[in-house]
């Protein structure tokens, strides 16, 4: 018959592992949703747009760019709306990491970038990072490894997201974006970005 102290010590270990379950497994049955803003419109949104709305929104962009450092002469004038950098569209990475939705990297008018994600959705894990990799479309974690930036904790695996670039990132040296597991080092969803003519 056990000792009081080794059914303590039995319960013990099984909430523990209970635990454990349930933070490595729970992620696989609850989806994470968010819906964040894009704080400027779409070339299409400002197609869309009366007149009106669109001297709005052209006021707001240029409110921004007006707060911006000042510039030397002979640099761009930066742009009035957001430019489309790079797009692509997120794919499956296996049989049981899958991907979908559409990530895109932009040039803001106040100078940031930032990559949106869109109609996006990834199968859910535990310690889902978005990182900027050099590899153009990887396919194992060495391609990933090569090279990457950190964006950032997945903010969710549904939904529209942002994500801003570190400040003075040159974006030419990147080719994918990356749902990565930094718990374990496995890839979850790569989208390989292919350059515009806008950029």
């Amino acid at each position: 018959m056990a000792s009081p102290k080794s059914k303590a010590v039995i319960g013990i270990a099984v909430v523990a592992i209970l635990a454990a379950g349930w933070f490595f497994a729970s992620p696989l049955f609850i989806d994470e949703v968010v819906d964040e803003a894009f704080e400027f419109p779409s070339p299409a949104e400002v197609a869309a747009m009366t007149p009106a709305e669109r001297q709005v929104s052209m006021d707001k962009s240029m409110d921004m760019a007006s707060r911006m450092p000042e510039k030397l002469m002979d640099e761009a004038m930066p742009p009035a709306q957001p430019v489309v950098v790079a797009a692509g569209t997120f794919r499956d990475a296996d049989a049981v990491h899958k991907g979908a939705g559409n990530a895109t990297l932009y040039a803001l008018p106040d100078g940031r970038q930032l990559i949106r994600f869109e109609d996006f959705r990834v199968t859910n894990g535990p310690k889902l990072v978005v990182y900027l990799a050099e590899h153009p479309d990887p396919n194992s974690a060495g391609d990933v490894l090569e090279g990457f930036i950190k964006l950032g904790d997945l903010k969710g695996n549904v939904g529209s997201q942002n994500y801003e670039l570190p400040i003075g990132t040159d974006t030419s040296a990147y080719g994918s974006v990356v749902i990565w597991c930094e718990l374990f080092d496995v890839l979850f969803s790569p989208a390989p970005l292919q350059a515009t003519n806008d950029a």
